[in-house]
C-alpha cells in the first residue's frame, strides 16, 4: 500500500483485511494491560473472551502484573494461552483456599482483608516471599536492603510458562515498560529493538518498597506503574496502520464516596492509577480528532494551494492513522477494599477472571459501535459502562 494512503486521515482504510466471529479487524489489534497485582486475574478473563470471540492479537504492552500477563500470551500460541494463564493464576492463589460465597458482604470484605494480611505475612507462591531479616537491618546497596520481600520465585515460574524464543521471534509483538531508578527515566522494552527476557518482565513489576528492582544492562529498574500505568501512549506513537485497541484498565475512575478507612485506601488508589490512564486517553482521542478535522479543511482548499508551505506544514500535522480505543475497566465488588491489589485467594482470582470474560461478552454484543468506526476509518474510544453497556467515551466524563 501506498504512503499517502496508508498515512492520511482524510483516505482511510474502508477494507478491514480480516474478519472475526463479531466484527472486522483493521491492520493491527492491540491489548493494553495496565498494572494492578491481584487484579490481574480480570486481565485473564479478558484474553479468554477475545480468543472466544476470535479476535487475533497483533501486539500486546503492559507494565506490572499486565507485563506478566503478556508475556505469556506473547511466549505461547494461541491454542496454549488459557492453559499457561490458568497455571500462572493457579499457583499465584495456590495458597489461600477458594472460600465459599457468603451473602453478608462485611463477611466477605473480613475474609478479604485476612487473605491479604495473609500475603503481607506469608507472600506468594511462585511470586515473592518474605525476607527473614528486614531490609533496615540488612547490608545497604543489597537487593535485601531495598525490599521486603524476595521475588526470585518469580523467574522460575515465568521461566516455566514463557517460550522466550517465541516472545522474540514469534507473531505477536511485546512492549513492557520500567523506570531507570538513577535517572527516573521511563522507557518500553520491545521486541522490535530489544530481546526481551525474564528480567524485563520482573523489572516491569518491581514495585517498591515492596519488590526489589531488577539489573538490567548495567541498570537498576522499578515497576512502570511509578510513571505510567498504562501503555497506551506507547502503542500509539507506534502503530503502523489503522489500528483497534482493547485497553484493560484495574481501577476505575469512578466509584462511590468512601465509609470506612480502608474504603479511603481502595478510593486513592483508583483516582491515582486511574486519572493517569484517562489523561492519557482523553488526550490521544482529542488529538486523533483535532488532526481529522484538520484533515477535512484540508480537503476543501483548492489544489493551487497545495504547495504552499503552511499548508504543506498543517497537511504533516494532520497526517494520522485512524484508532478505535475499548476501554475495559474492572469494577470492584462492594467487599473489596484498599488491599483489592494484594490479596491472592482462589475466590477471589476467580471472581475477576469471570468478569474479565464477561466484559468481553458484554463489548461483543454491541460492537456494531465499533464495526462502523473500522469500515470508515474513524477514530473513536468507548467505554464499557455497567448498566448502558458499549458507549461512546465523552472527554473527562467515564462511566
Amino acid at each position: 500500500m501506498a504512503d499517502d494512503e496508508s498515512r492520511s486521515a482524510a483516505k482511510p482504510r474502508r477494507a478491514p483485511r480480516r474478519q472475526s466471529k463479531r466484527m472486522p479487524l483493521p491492520d493491527q489489534v492491540a491489548l493494553v494491560l495496565q498494572g494492578g497485582g491481584a487484579l490481574g486475574s480480570y486481565q485473564a478473563g479478558v484474553i479468554q473472551g477475545l480468543a472466544d470471540a476470535g479476535i487475533e492479537i497483533d501486539w500486546v504492552a503492559g507494565i506490572s502484573i499486565g507485563a506478566v500477563n503478556a508475556a505469556i500470551i506473547a511466549g505461547n500460541p494461541p491454542e496454549r494461552w488459557m492453559e499457561r494463564l490458568k497455571a500462572f493464576w493457579d499457583k499465584v492463589t495456590s495458597a489461600l483456599p477458594s472460600f465459599p460465597i457468603f451473602p453478608n458482604d462485611y463477611i466477605r470484605e473480613f475474609l478479604h482483608e485476612w487473605s491479604a494480611g495473609m500475603v503481607l505475612t506469608t507472600g506468594v507462591p511462585g511470586f515473592f516471599t518474605p525476607r527473614p531479616v528486614p531490609p533496615t537491618f540488612a547490608q545497604a546497596s543489597t537487593p535485601a536492603a531495598l525490599s521486603f520481600y524476595d521475588s526470585t520465585p518469580l523467574v522460575e515460574t515465568l521461566n516455566e510458562l514463557i517460550d522466550w524464543d517465541r516472545v522474540n521471534h514469534g507473531p505477536m509483538r511485546l512492549s513492557v515498560g520500567a523506570v531507570d531508578i538513577e535517572s527516573g527515566n521511563f522507557r518500553f522494552f520491545d521486541t522490535t529493538t530489544d530481546t526481551i527476557d525474564v528480567r524485563h518482565i520482573m523489572a516491569s513489576g518491581a514495585l517498591p518498597p515492596g519488590l526489589p528492582p531488577v539489573e538490567i544492562d548495567g541498570k537498576l529498574w522499578w515497576d512502570g506503574g511509578l510513571v505510567s500505568n498504562t501503555p497506551l501512549g506507547h502503542v500509539i506513537d507506534n502503530q503502523t496502520g489503522q489500528i483497534l485497541v482493547f485497553q484493560v484498565d484495574l481501577f476505575s475512575a469512578a466509584a462511590e464516596l468512601p465509609r470506612t478507612i480502608m474504603d479511603v485506601m481502595a478510593r486513592e488508589k483508583e483516582i491515582r492509577f486511574s486519572s493517569r490512564t484517562r489523561a492519557i486517553s482523553d488526550e490521544v482521542i482529542k488529538q486523533r480528532m483535532e488532526r481529522e478535522a484538520i484533515a477535512k479543511v484540508l480537503a476543501k482548499l483548492p489544489p493551487e494551494m497545495a504547495d504552499d508551505p503552511d499548508v504543506k506544514a498543517l497537511a504533516e500535522i494532520a497526517r494520522e492513522l485512524p484508532i478505535n480505543l475499548v476501554q475495559l475497566i474492572y469494577r470492584a465488588n462492594a467487599w473489596e477494599g484498599g488491599s483489592r491489589d494484594f490479596e491472592f485467594s482462589a475466590r477471589t482470582m476467580h471472581e475477576h477472571w469471570q468478569a474479565g470474560l464477561a466484559a468481553i461478552d458484554q463489548a461483543m454484543s454491541n460492537a456494531q459501535l465499533v464495526t462502523e468506526n473500522i469500515l470508515t476509518g474513524a477514530t473513536a474510544a468507548f467505554d464499557l459502562c455497567p448498566q448502558a453497556g458499549l458507549k461512546r467515551s465523552a472527554p473527562h466524563q467515564p462511566c
